[in-house]
């Protein structure tokens, strides 16, 4: 377990590197096309993607609380559900996590926030009206184990990230469909703008294919760590298949936040085409049903 976390951790980190590069070399030949200076556009580049990074850091958990409609709860409002939470951050050694609810019929969950200090969990009204009691704890923990891993600062990062790519994408595409005819009579001049159309075109694909392969490494490692912490891996397999049976999806649901939830917040959790599921950001839950019941 703890060799798949230092993987998985040092796999993501090269993940943002990667993200990272390719905003730094949309904006190079952004400025290039210009007429700006090569190093001034590295330097533009570089600061741009270290301000998106920043701005993700500490911004990142109270925007994807708000564009979900999550209110904040109290151990008054729900004793049960704090309850549950609360016993399993003493098992897990972690500090409380703030509680949010979700008004909305379709059973679902997902923790956000920077490190397990500034944490949340949130879970819809349909899930704590669809569990029983272990099943609540299976889906508790595999959020307390995003946070405990890490997985809301890293994929909360490459969130803000992969925006900053396609806003670039497309100011770039823009630009090079409506730049002035004078500009392209040189070779160089139309040799650049060639490749900027390319990585214009296919930054987007690489962006969104990055945040779906970390999202969906992650929500296997999530499940495995769940059963870990409630030594009782049919909880979450049982919430999981309960969750499939509903297979609703959620009133508003968000393309930029989807990735953070339990399961896809737009339905149908268990495709299994092979391309259809490479733009899917969750793994095929009957996959991970099968996984956690091969660890009972």
């Amino acid at each position: 377990m703890y060799s798949a976390i230092a993987a998985n951790k040092r796999e993501t980190w090269l993940l943002i590197i990667i993200a990272s590069a390719i905003l730094i070399s949309l904006a190079s030949i952004l400025g290039l096309q210009s007429g700006l200076e090569p190093g001034y556009c590295i330097i533009v580049g570089t600061v741009l993607a270290t301000i998106f990074s920043l701005f993700s850091y500490f911004f990142s958990s109270s925007i994807a609380l708000a564009t979900s409609g999550a209110k904040e709860i109290t151990k008054e409002q729900a004793p049960e559900v704090w309850n549950i939470v609360e016993n399993l951050t003493i098992a897990a050694g972690l500090p409380m996590p703030r509680i949010f609810l979700i008004n909305d019929a379709s059973p679902n969950a997902f923790a956000t926030g920077r490190d397990p200090k500034h944490a949340s969990i949130t879970f819809t009204t349909g899930l704590l009206g669809l569990l029983n009691k272990n099943e609540l704890q299976g889906v508790a923990a595999h959020e307390l184990s995003h946070i405990q891993n890490y997985d809301i600062r890293v994929m909360t990062i490459i969130v803000v990230l992969i925006g900053a790519i396609m806003l670039t994408a497309d100011v770039m595409l823009r630009s090079t469909f409506f730049r002035r005819r004078g500009s392209d009579n040189n070779g160089a001049g139309t040799a650049l703008l060639i490749i900027g159309l390319i990585l214009a075109i296919l930054s987007p694909l690489f962006a969104q294919l990055i945040k779906f392969a970390v999202s969906r490494r992650r929500e296997y490692l999530a499940d495995s760590s769940s059963a870990l912490l409630t030594r009782y891996p049919e909880g979450l397999a049982s919430a999981l298949e309960k969750i499939v049976g509903v297979d609703k999806p959620l009133q508003h649901p968000n393309r930029a936040t989807a990735h953070l939830f339990i399961t896809n917040p737009f339905g149908s959790h268990n495709i299994r085409s092979g391309f259809a599921n490479l733009f899917n950001t969750h793994p095929p839950v009957a996959d991970r049903i099968a996984k956690l019941r091969k660890m009972i």
